[in-house]
């Protein structure tokens, strides 16, 4: 073999697996699982993103001056962009790919309006998996279809919807890009408490083979606290100081009658 026939070390890590998921709402300094309410829709096809920039060479009417001097290059702007093929066909899949559209909740119409509210434009996330656990996430800002809505058929097979998103620039804070790039190589799990009726307790978010914190006992009228368990039966105690967090995980709250 060669001296430069090789690959770096990280390779593996460094991959990002499968087509990744398109989010209403995530937290890249928590990147859990996403709940079906954040997930837009499905997609087939795979997710195309990309943020292209735009030049200017102010040296380009400058005699005797050379093309792509780089002391004269301008970055004029980015054009950051969301591309996908939605399975999706409901009312708000609809709407999101028409871009300036109201839904009729009562009559289930959609209808395209000629002029653009400021509500039609979100923040939407990519989101996929790294091979080594972590996540890859990019942001879109101020989202807003700009390629309409097109459904195609297939006998015997799903209708597709063509969505084009394009990020845009708010005159507020002309500053910050319409798009934001987030890759983390630690899996972060989410550890759920069931206080079984008892007060509510804080979800954590622990990294993987990180230890939950032990949160204050719940309480629960004629009741004590006996415990975090594993398990609905209470058959496995938690124990906060030697336990590590390896997945998503549920604690059940026990109790005894006082």
């Amino acid at each position: 073999m060669g001296r430069f026939t090789v690959i770096p070390k990280n390779t593996f890590d460094e991959l990002q697996m499968d087509a990744g998921v398109i989010l209403k709402n995530f937290n890249p300094a928590a990147p859990v699982a996403p709940r079906d309410e954040d997930i837009v829709c499905a997609t087939t096809g795979g997710i195309t993103v990309s943020c292209t920039p735009t030049f200017s060479d102010l040296g380009e009417d400058v005699d005797n001056c050379p093309v792509n001097m780089k002391e004269l290059k301008h970055l004029d702007s980015w054009d950051c962009k969301m591309s996908f093929t939605s399975l999706g066909t409901s009312a708000e899949s609809i709407r999101l790919a028409l871009g300036a559209a109201d839904v009729n909740a009562t009559s289930g119409a959609i209808i395209p309006r000629k002029d653009l509210k400021q509500s039609d434009f979100s923040d939407l996330w990519w989101v996929g998996d790294k091979a080594n656990g972590g996540m890859v996430a990019v942001q879109l800002k101020n989202a807003l279809s700009t390629s309409g809505f097109s459904l195609k058929t297939t006998k015997n097979g799903k209708g597709n919807v063509s969505v084009e998103l394009t990020g845009h620039v708010s005159i507020e804070n002309q500053a910050v890009m319409p798009m934001a790039f987030y890759s983390s190589d630690e899996a972060v799990f989410t550890v759920t408490f069931n206080s079984n009726g008892g007060t509510p307790v804080d979800t954590q978010y622990v990294a993987d083979g990180g230890y939950a914190t032990e949160p204050e006992d719940p309480t629960m009228q004629g009741y004590d606290f006996d415990g975090w368990y594993t398990d609905a039966a209470f058959t496995t105690p938690w124990d906060f100081a030697v336990n590590t967090v390896t997945e998503d995980t549920t604690l059940f709250a026990k109790w005894v009658e006082a």
